[in-house]
């Protein structure tokens, strides 16, 4: 059986219950722990999902915001369900599989 595996991010929410509530608020914090993030880098990390995040990113920001990084990345997984054709039937084995070898071809001369 496969798994679907996922996760959310909960920067802005961790971020809210330590009363930043802006992306420029968090750039200088960043700087005094040596991330230097442009303000629009720091807007697309605390605004979405980041798909990659350095672990000297991660660190700087448990250190911010006083977290671990349970905290701002919860994880989930379930079991995937099994992949169904649309008709729920399995598709036919050929019938002769013989029949379905190419024949050599045949030149004939033109006449």
């Amino acid at each position: 059986m496969n798994r679907k595996v996922g996760y959310s991010w909960r920067l802005r929410e961790v971020m809210a219950q330590h009363r930043i509530f802006t992306a420029t608020e968090l750039v200088p914090l960043l700087r005094e722990r040596g991330i230097d993030l442009s303000a629009s880098q720091v807007h697309r990390m605390v605004s979405g999902t980041p798909e990659r995040l350095s672990l000297q990113v991660l660190s700087a920001l448990c250190d911010i915001l006083s977290c671990t990084p349970a905290d701002l990345v919860t994880t989930t997984a379930e079991n995937a369900g099994v992949c169904k054709t649309a008709t729920g039937d399995l598709p036919a084995p050929p019938a002769n599989v013989a029949k379905l070898r190419p024949r050599a071809a045949r030149i004939l001369p033109d006449a």
